[in-house]
């Protein structure tokens, strides 16, 4: 198992104060052993996501990381040119050498598509088409005129990950030998509000599994939330200061923290309580990436750098994770 940090860049500052405290998350996760960050694309709504540039942030990153594989989770392929993707990426994964992990997605909030010129009705459309782009793209493939990519990219091929809600995107990432990401949380069926998020993603992950071609190795991500502090009371304190700013689809009363607890997905308190509530999730016995990150407690810059080395000296190794050695290559075959 690989050991992840994510990032919504949600840090209670300016948008260049986020950015710098983000960069700062990252490298303290590179330090503390850490074989991986994300972050994830947002436009327009600064309390959902602080960066619609992921790629360019991830270039900032890599010059002042060394070892840690850098990612996004994810870019919004919809709403990109995917020749640009293709290009911009293959740019950053030789800045990188060759660091990069790519996820991509077909996005979640209708209102982002309008300033782009989408109808989000369309979104999984485009996205198959897009997605078949980029893939043509990294492959050498003539695309139009024939032009084909400059620089080559081809081991992006092998970084490719899909974010997906449902059964029908775990075959899809599977039977194209990509990488699947699972969410953090996830909306509950009505026929099953009480479902737990293991039991909405057992499915998904089933349909992976079922759809990989034979001889190609799994690549699953399971994000989930988690902050650690050193006392339990300090961890609930913030959670109920995060949890409270949270929208939820059904109404909880302001002081049932248990249960806002239960219905965003956290996982939070001292090492031993964190490692107790991830244990009872049977996702993560199947994946091969478990990826932290603090949406949506979201506290403060010293508590998450502190979280992250809680995680990286307790919380993981109770989990099976071993820091693996800076040469280690991810494979894909």
């Amino acid at each position: 198992m690989r050991l992840g940090f994510f990032s919504r860049l949600l840090d209670d500052v300016p948008p260049g104060e986020r950015y710098r405290l983000a960069a700062e998350q990252i490298r303290h996760a590179e330090a503390a052993g850490f074989d991986s960050a994300w972050v994830a694309q947002h436009h327009f709504d600064g309390t959902e996501g602080g960066l619609p540039a992921p790629l360019v942030f991830l270039a900032h990153v890599a010059a002042v990381t060394s070892r840690i594989r850098l990612g996004t989770g994810i870019i919004t392929l919809p709403l990109e040119h995917p020749v640009r993707v293709a290009e911009d990426a293959a740019v950053l994964d030789l800045l990188t050498g060759g660091r990069l992990e790519v996820g991509v997605g077909s996005g979640g909030t209708p209102s982002s598509f309008t300033p782009f010129g989408h109808d989000s009705a369309n979104r999984s459309a485009v996205y198959a088409e897009h997605l078949a782009v980029l893939v043509n793209a990294w492959s050498g493939a003539d695309l139009g005129a024939g032009n084909r990519l400059y620089p080559p990219a081809p081991r992006l091929l092998g970084a490719i990950w899909e974010a997906t809600f449902s059964v029908g995107g775990g075959a899809r990432a599977g039977r194209a030998g990509n990488g699947l990401m699972l969410s953090r949380t996830q909306p509950r069926p009505v026929d099953d509000p009480q479902a737990t998020l293991a039991r909405i993603q057992r499915p998904i992950v089933d349909a992976y599994y079922e759809n990989l071609p034979p001889g190609v190795a799994p690549r699953i991500m399971a994000s989930r939330t988690a902050f650690v502090a050193d006392s339990r009371a300090e961890a609930l304190r913030y959670a109920e200061l995060g949890l409270g700013r949270g929208r939820l689809p059904f109404e909880l009363p302001d002081s049932d923290l248990d249960q806002r607890i239960a219905a965003f997905d956290v996982h939070v308190g001292t090492p031993q309580d964190v490692i107790d509530s991830l244990r009872a999730d049977p996702t993560l016995e199947r994946v091969t990436d478990l990826v932290f990150q603090v949406h949506s407690v979201d506290p403060p810059h010293p508590l998450i750098l502190r979280s992250i080395e809680l995680l990286a000296t307790e919380v993981a190794p109770a989990l099976g994770w071993t820091p693996r050695p800076a040469a280690t290559e991810w494979s894909t075959t």
